[in-house]
């Protein structure tokens, strides 16, 4: 073998990396859920995340692309929870006794139509919408956290916004 850095693409270095990694991120991703079916899940998409973008990635900086990835899962997670939570707190608190049950079955189908709405935009868009939704963030705390450019965050919300727009007219009440 020359004297050239390892590659993630190559079957055995990637092998040894999970092998070298395998616990300790797993131990990271259940502190984070405290789920051992969610951590499980996070690390292997994470795995999975490096193996198709292993060209990509420098060796030396994959343990930290591993990390950022499982935490990256976990706050997705966490963010879109908050948006159901969200989304049910701005609802009004229903007398369930006076409520006609077709305008009930409405409800309950037009927020699982929401979620599903917000769940479709691409994991850059959902990302800077909730940050900035939910989280309350600026679109330049955004770009320094996501490292990415302000007018990149701009761009992503803008669309992410046209497809809620476009989605939520289809959504009948």
């Amino acid at each position: 073998m020359s004297n050239s850095k390892p590659k993630l693409c190559e079957e055995s270095h990637f092998n040894s990396f999970y092998l070298e990694h395998i616990q300790a991120v797993n131990n990271f991703a259940f502190y984070k859920c405290g789920d051992k079916a969610a951590s499980l899940d996070y690390v292997q998409d994470a795995f999975a995340k490096i193996w198709e973008n292993c060209a990509a990635i420098d060796f030396a900086k994959a343990k930290t692309y591993l990390f950022t990835t499982v935490n990256n899962l976990f706050l997705n997670t966490v963010r879109h929870q908050k948006v159901v939570l969200s989304y049910a707190k701005a609802s009004p608190y229903l007398d369930r006794t006076n409520q006609n049950p077709q305008y009930l079955l409405e409800e309950e189908e037009f927020k699982t139509k929401l979620q599903a709405v917000i769940a479709d935009l691409s994991q850059d868009q959902r990302e800077v919408f909730l940050l900035n939704r939910i989280e309350d963030k600026k679109y330049r705390e955004i770009a320094e956290l996501l490292d990415i450019s302000q007018k990149t965050v701009e761009k992503r919300m803008s669309g992410a916004l046209k497809i809620l727009r476009e989605k939520i007219k289809e959504v009948k009440i």
